[in-house]
């Protein structure tokens, strides 16, 4: 995440938590995981979708690269909230599943293959990923100061194919809005890491 992101969260975190929802397409991603999995949530930003993960009864490890909105996401899922940017996530075979709404849009685009590799390793064989990015076909910033990768539909499933051997690698697309209420065509991805028998 840049620093003139962060310097957006750090002064709207509170207004930004108080807008947040829960995804709509929470419930889709968790019906893919078995009860009770570990799912490492990379951009918590106001931690609704973590708190909804925990009332499913999942194990939820939350992290953001805000310092200011992890501690709003701290009062709300009564837990440690993790100060972490993408870059230095160094985990390996530990997540059932990696969850990033709205997050890794914020990365710049030339690091964006170094932190997918990266989660790729994070996950267990068979683990799941999920993330979201509005759709483009340049870096920019919003009308707000942040940054965005805006990825095409195209440049997203090779970016994802390029940075592990996923054995599924799925993009969907909707119409929607973001925090600053525009409407944007919003790009998802829905990976899996292969099983260990399909290695």
């Amino acid at each position: 995440m840049t620093d003139e992101t962060l310097d957006f969260y750090a002064r709207n975190a509170e207004t930004y938590a108080a807008q947040s929802q829960p995804s709509p397409r929470l419930a889709a991603f968790l019906r893919l995981l078995a009860p009770g999995s570990h799912i490492l949530e990379l951009g918590t930003g106001s931690g609704r979708d973590a708190a909804e993960m925990k009332r499913a009864g999942f194990r939820v490890e939350a992290t953001d690269g805000s310092p200011e909105l992890a501690r709003c996401a701290e009062r709300l899922i009564d837990q440690p909230v993790r100060i972490l940017l993408f870059t230095e996530l160094d985990a390996e075979g530990i997540y059932d599943a990696v969850y990033a709404n709205a997050s890794l849009l914020h990365a710049p685009r030339h690091e964006l293959p170094d932190i997918i590799s990266r989660i790729y390793k994070a996950l267990k064989p068979g683990g799941h990923i999920w993330a979201s990015f509005k759709a483009g076909d340049a870096e920019g910033v919003d009308g707000l100061g942040r940054r965005y990768n805006y990825p095409t539909r195209q440049e997203l499933g090779t970016l994802w194919n390029d940075s592990g051997p996923w054995s599924q690698v799925i993009i969907d697309s909707w119409q929607g809005f973001g925090y600053d209420r525009q409407s944007t065509e919003w790009l998802s991805v829905t990976a899996r890491r292969p099983g260990e028998t399909e290695t």
